[in-house]
């Protein structure tokens, strides 16, 4: 289903996570150019590996790859005129869940951690990790986060 208005979105992507997956590409992709290229030389030292041992790098340099795109494609937070939409990484569709502006009093961030207090005794909420996001963008979302709340009050 499309997004009826994009532009009252916030986005905040799993890009901070991509980052290992794409370096686990990159070098299962290395190991296995190494096993092709060392496999031509099997008619002069028989013990030298088959080519066929490239595959199984070549399949992690895959699956690296495909998640390294899931995160940075998929959203991890959406702040939207209707609340926060916190995606998890395993099955976002079915496991999103959604927290309306109302139910939240306060906001905490910290470094590693944005807390969204349900009340003003700050008892009940939820903590959202932020290694997912990009370090850099962490100040828009405690930014955006602060400021969607007070402007609530």
């Amino acid at each position: 289903m499309p997004v009826v208005e994009p532009h009252k979105e916030l986005r905040f992507t799993r890009a901070a996570q991509a980052v290992p997956f794409w370096i686990g590409a990159a070098v299962t992709a290395g190991i296995a150019i190494v096993l092709i290229s060392i496999s031509f030389h099997r008619v002069d030292n028989p013990a030298l590996p088959h080519p066929a041992w490239s595959l199984i790098p070549l399949a992690l340099c895959w699956i690296c790859m495909r998640l390294a795109l899931h995160c940075t494609r998929h959203a991890y937070l959406i702040l939207s005129p209707l609340g926060v939409e916190i995606f998890p990484f395993f099955r976002p569709v079915s496991g999103m869940r959604m927290i309306p502006w109302g139910e939240i009093d306060s906001v905490e961030v910290g470094k590693h951690i944005a807390t969204l207090h349900f009340d003003p005794d700050q008892n009940s909420g939820i903590h959202l990790e932020l290694s997912p996001i990009p370090k850099n963008r962490r100040p828009l979302l405690a930014k955006a986060l602060k400021g969607r709340i007070e402007r609530a009050d």
